[in-house]
């Protein structure tokens, strides 16, 4: 890896329900992320994965943003930021074009001019499109290619996912990134962000289900022959559990949230029945004394309805008993106690939690390797994925389009869910703006 790449620095934003997050990285000699540093803040601007008060997210934002630069040593200007919501909707969509000659071979070009099209179809109105991922291409007729560069045909055909976020939403995020001073390089939706920290090219391959379990919304990602076949975000995180167990235990909100972390058991038979902790009362009043089982019954009871709608996901992609890679659990919910267990017996699938320690280099940071930061390292990679594609881009300008060049190739690679980001601040494609940046 030359030294260019080296000093290429990548800054992920992470706008939660729970925390803000900034990340700064940059690709070490082996080709593996190093963290140089990190901030974090209490979100108390966004519910459910949307920005309802732009003030707080703003300052929050701000204050992240600052503790990563003291942390790094580096001026932040531009960020990836991850998107999410219950407001996120995913679907498949049919394109086709027709080329002028069936002598000619394929080009770049017409899967660049068929992906296009995509953008085109009529969504909802208030909603905009942020990823247009290729399933599999037919060229004449013939279905099941992978990769159609350097074929011939004259009819070209494809199965697009599509991704569409409410325009409203969009616009919030980008407001408080620019009240804060900063500039959206890529909006990425954040399951597809996660799925680059925890999980290998072998399960996407094999078939694979992401549950990434945030504050506010739980995010569904499905892959299969490597992939991205269906994505989701359930309006249910860990906060709701925290919220029932306010309720069901009468305890303060902060002390629910402990309550959850150091006692929590998503499985209600593993708790001790003669187990009991004692939380201090409000002024003048005697210690609360709660029940490890009582507590157990109340998370369990959100787990398995969090489960059950995930697994609803899977079967409705159609994709029930063919993910041999199982089900990977992430996020800050993800480390739950008994949480496999009670997934692996809810949907008889394999379940491991994940961490985002795969692409991580060595780091003195040893709290980034937390799943609750999955998503954060995540916008890192899926930064740098773009920065490669890009020049990828460049570089096939520079040496003639050359077509059947390995790096095109393998950007070309169908499911690949970064072969086109749409800028949010330029509001234009990736290509596009290539095209008048060179």
């Amino acid at each position: 890896m030359n030294n260019m790449e080296n000093d290429k620095i990548v800054v992920g934003l992470d706008i939660g329900t729970t925390k803000i997050c900034a990340i700064v990285g940059r690709k070490n000699e082996f080709g593996k992320l190093e963290v140089l540093g990190m901030g974090k803040a209490e979100s108390d601007g966004v519910i459910r994965g949307i920005v309802t008060n732009i003030d707080k997210t703003v300052t929050a934002i701000q204050k992240a943003v600052s503790d990563a630069e003291n942390q790094s040593g580096i001026d932040i200007r531009v960020v990836n930021v991850g998107i999410a919501g219950q407001h996120i909707k995913s679907s498949i969509h049919h394109g086709s074009i027709t080329r002028n000659s069936s002598d000619d071979e394929i080009t770049i070009e017409d899967v660049n001019r068929l992906t296009n099209d995509m953008y085109r179809i009529v969504i909802p109105p208030g909603s905009e499109i942020i990823h247009v991922m290729p399933q599999d291409y037919i060229v004449d007729y013939e279905e099941g290619i992978m990769d159609p560069v350097g074929m011939s045909g004259v009819k070209l055909e494809a199965d697009f996912h599509v991704i569409t976020a409410q325009t409203n939403a969009i616009n919030n995020i980008n407001k408080c990134v620019k009240r804060a001073g900063l500039e959206i390089e890529n909006l990425i939706l954040e399951p597809l962000a996660s799925s680059l920290a925890v999980l290998s090219e072998e399960e996407k391959e094999a078939g694979i289900c992401l549950v990434d379990i945030g504050g506010g919304t739980t995010d569904v990602a499905i892959f299969h022959d490597n992939i991205i076949r269906h994505t989701a975000v359930i309006p249910f995180g860990g906060n709701i559990i925290t919220s029932d167990i306010k309720q069901g235990c009468m305890v303060m909100q902060h002390q629910a949230e402990l309550l959850k972390t150091k006692f929590g058991k998503a499985i209600a038979e593993e708790a001790s029945p003669n187990e009991i902790v004692s939380i201090p009362g409000l002024r003048n009043r005697q210690p609360k004394e709660i029940s490890i089982k009582n507590l157990a019954h109340i998370v369990e009871a959100r787990m398995i309805e969090i489960t059950e709608l995930a697994h609803t996901e899977i079967i409705n992609s159609g994709y029930d008993g063919k993910l041999a890679g199982g089900i990977i659990i992430t996020g800050g919910g993800s480390q739950l106690n008994c949480l496999k267990q009670l997934v692996e017996y809810m949907t008889g699938m394999d379940a491991r939690v994940g961490f985002p320690n795969e692409h991580l280099g060595k780091s003195k940071m040893d709290s980034i390797k937390s799943p609750m930061f999955a998503t954060s390292i995540g916008l890192v990679l899926s930064g740098f994925r773009a920065l490669d594609e890009r020049e990828n881009r460049y570089n096939d300008v520079k040496i003639g389009n050359n077509l059947k060049s390995a790096s095109v190739k393998k950007e070309l690679k169908t499911g690949d869910f970064f072969s086109k980001i749409l800028n949010k601040t330029k509001g234009l494609l990736i290509d596009d703006q290539l095209k008048s940046d060179y």
